[in-house]
């Protein structure tokens, strides 16, 4: 009997980790409802390697201080380790990712940018940010009710994720058209290195 009651007790305690560990993590996997993803083009040949761009990106020169059409900023961060963005995906040889987070209305959203060492990592991050993982949540808005445009730019890859916050339906596109001009930064680098 003794063993019987032993084993239950591990089946019983397995199924409660198993539970705990899928709720924690659960939380930090939220996937845009809709995703569009673009790899790199003869565009951004200047910047394609790391090497021919070396100077890292400021947040000063991505994150423009004030609204960005009606959405406030919020946050702005530089991150120690790229993947401390990424939930379920790596971005190998990545040395910066950059995030500001924004709101308004009933609309929330953020923009992350990471740094990788060429446009071959970059379309790399682009495939994985579509099937394996994406980036972490970093401003309360419904995953269920958003929408994500993820481009590689030369080395770089964008994300650009808003969503609705609150029960009102939101119109996203505008707010992601907005997040999304923020990469324009890059096309600045593109002309100083022709």
């Amino acid at each position: 009997m003794p063993g019987r009651v032993v084993i239950a007790l591990v089946v019983a305690g397995v199924a409660v980790l198993g539970a705990g560990a899928w709720l924690w993590l659960g939380r930090d996997a939220p996937r845009p409802a809709a995703f569009h993803g673009t790899p790199t083009s003869a565009m951004y040949a200047p910047v394609d390697s790391r090497a021919d761009d070396a100077a890292p990106l400021t947040t000063g020169e991505l994150f423009r201080a004030g609204a960005l059409g009606e959405l406030a900023r919020g946050e702005v961060e530089e991150l120690a380790d790229c993947d401390d963005a990424l939930w379920g995906a790596a971005a190998p040889g990545c040395t910066q990712a950059l995030r500001a987070t924004y709101t308004g209305g009933a609309v929330a959203g953020q923009f992350v940018i990471f740094n990788l060492p060429d446009g071959r990592a970059a379309d790399a991050l682009v495939t994985a940010l579509r099937r394996d993982g994406f980036v972490r949540q970093a401003v309360p808005f419904d995953p269920a009710r958003s929408r994500a445009e993820v481009r590689a730019l030369g080395h770089y890859v964008t994300v650009s994720w808003v969503g609705a916050r609150g029960t009102a339906d939101a119109d996203l596109v505008p707010p992601l058209i907005a997040l999304d001009s923020l990469g324009q930064a890059i096309q600045s680098r593109v002309l100083a290195a022709t």
